[in-house]
C-alpha cells in the first residue's frame, strides 16, 4: 500500500551525465572562508545560494537596509508616479536625522536622482527620511510599505522600523540571504536606475564624499551596491560583480576590526572601509575561480523510476521537464551525491506529466537543490481480476509482479 517513503541514492546516473564535466574541471583551489558572521553568495541570474554562512540568522543590517528604501523608490519610478525630475521637500525631522548625511537643508526641494545619489553614495539618512515622508506620507507609512514589500519579495527573516538602518528605534532585522534577494530584485528589475550604485563620489551642499563600497575600486567588475555599520551589527557590505557574464551578488555581515581601535577616528574609518572592500573583493576572487555551471540533466531524461501499486505496469519513468544545471565549487562537483524521495508506491492511476517524487542534489560545502520529478507515463489503475491478484499476493506476503 501507499505510505512508505522511499529514497533511492543514484549517484552512479550523476557518474555519467558529469564524467566528462569533473576531467576538464581545473583543481579546486582555497575554499570560500570569511571572517563575517554572516555570509551569502548568489548567482543572480537564478537565485541559487552557492554559499551560506549563517546566511539566514537576522541581525541589524544597518545601512544595507536602504536598498529597501530604493527598492520602493525605484517601484514608484518605473510606475511612473515619481520622476527622477521630481522634488521632495526636507522636512525639521529630516534635517535633524543623525548619523550619515547628504547634508540636505530644512524648508528645501531636493530632485529625486540627487536624493538616490545621496542615500547611496553618502549613505544619507536625512535623505532617506526625505524619501519615506514623500512617498509613505510618514515615516510610519514608509515602514509599513517596506514591510509590506519585504512579504512580496519572500523575505522570511526581515523587519523594519525605520527606512535608514539606524539603530533606534530597535527592532530592525534583515538575513544576509534577504540581503540578497532583495540586491538582486533591484538588479533585475530597475536595470535603468542601476548604474547609481557604481558611482564613486557625490557632492550636495557643496560637500564632496566618496563612494563607501570600496569594492569598486578592489575588484575589477564590481558595481554596486551599499555597505552599512551600527555598534550591534557590525560592518557589513552587499556588492555585486560581473565577468564573463556571470554576476554573483555576494554579502558580508558583521565584520570586526578591533586592531584600528588606536587609529584616530578619519584615518580609523578609511582603514576599515578599505579592509571591508578588500574582504568582499577576496571573497569575490574566490567565488569566480572556484565555481562552475555544470549540466547534470538534459530537459526531459529520465533519472529513475517509482514503484507503482494497483497499476497496469509496476513502475513508470521519473524524468525532468526542464534542463538541470548546477553552479557549485570544483571540490563539491566531485562529491555530488543525487537521490529520488517519493511516498511510495505511487497509487494507480498516475498521470503523464504529474509531480510525483524529487530529485535532491547534496555535495559538501554547497546548500544542496531539490528538483521535481515527473512521471513520463500514465499508468492506469488495474482491473478488477488484477486488484484481486494483487490482494492475494499482498496477503501471501509476496512482491508485487515485476513489470516486464
Amino acid at each position: 500500500m501507499p505510505g512508505v517513503r522511499r529514497a533511492g541514492v543514484i549517484s552512479y546516473v550523476l557518474t555519467m551525465c558529469l564524467m566528462l564535466g569533473a576531467l576538464v574541471a581545473p583543481p579546486a583551489s582555497a575554499q570560500m572562508a570569511t571572517n563575517a558572521v554572516h555570509a551569502v553568495l548568489m548567482d543572480a541570474a537564478t537565485g541559487q545560494v552557492l554559499w551560506n554562512k549563517d546566511g539566514d540568522e537576522p541581525f541589524p543590517p544597518a545601512s544595507m537596509s536602504k536598498l529597501m528604501t530604493l527598492d520602493i523608490l525605484f517601484s514608484e519610478l518605473k510606475d511612473g508616479r515619481v520622476k527622477l525630475s521630481d522634488t521632495f521637500p526636507v522636512s525639521s525631522r529630516a534635517w535633524q536625522t543623525g548619523g550619515s548625511k547628504m547634508f540636505v537643508k530644512v524648508g528645501t526641494q531636493v530632485p529625486v536622482r540627487d536624493l538616490i545619489k545621496g542615500i547611496i553614495i553618502d549613505s544619507g539618512n536625512d535623505a532617506c527620511v526625505v524619501v519615506a515622508q514623500a512617498l509613505g506620507g510618514t515615516v510610519h507609512g514608509f515602514v509599513k510599505m517596506m514591510n509590506r514589500r519585504a512579504k512580496e519579495l519572500g523575505l522570511k527573516n526581515s523587519h523594519f522600523v525605520n527606512p535608514d538602518g539606524l539603530p533606534e528605534p530597535p527592532g530592525q532585522l534583515m538575513s544576509a540571504h534577504d540581503l540578497a534577494v532583495l540586491a538582486r530584485d533591484l538588479i533585475i528589475r530597475y536595470p535603468q536606475y542601476y548604474h547609481y550604485f557604481s558611482e564613486r563620489s557625490f557632492s550636495w551642499s557643496g560637500i564632496t564624499q566618496p563612494n563607501r563600497n570600496m569594492a569598486l575600486q578592489y575588484f575589477p567588475g564590481a558595481d554596486g551596491l551599499k555597505t552599512g555599520y551600527t555598534h550591534a551589527s557590525g560592518y557589513g557590505i552587499i556588492t555585486s560583480a560581473v565577468r564573463n557574464g556571470r554576476r554573483f551578488i555576494l554579502v558580508l555581515g558583521g565584520l570586526r576590526y578591533p586592531d584600528l581601535s588606536k587609529f584616530p577616528p578619519r584615518k580609523k574609518d578609511w582603514l576599515i572601509e578599505q579592509r571591508r572592500g578588500q574582504e568582499a573583493a577576496r571573497v569575490l576572487t574566490l567565488a569566480f575561480r572556484n565555481f562552475r555551471s555544470y549540466s547534470l540533466f538534459r530537459a526531459g531524461q529520465q533519472v529513475g523510476n517509482a514503484d507503482v501499486w494497483a497499476g497496469e505496469q509496476a513502475t513508470v519513468p521519473l524524468i525532468v521537464r526542464e534542463p538541470v544545471t548546477a553552479i557549485m565549487q570544483v571540490h563539491s562537483h566531485r562529491h555530488m551525491v543525487a537521490s529520488i524521495d517519493y511516498v511510495g508506491p505511487l497509487k494507480a492511476p498516475v498521470a503523464k506529466g504529474a509531480v510525483v517524487a524529487h530529485l535532491n542534489l547534496t555535495a559538501p560545502g554547497w546548500p544542496g537543490m531539490s528538483v521535481p520529478l515527473y512521471a513520463g507515463q500514465s499508468d492506469a489503475a488495474t482491473g478488477l481480476f488484477g486488484r484481486m491478484a494483487m490482494a492475494m499476493r499482498e496477503l501471501m506476503g509476496l512482491s508485487p509482479e515485476p513489470a516486464h
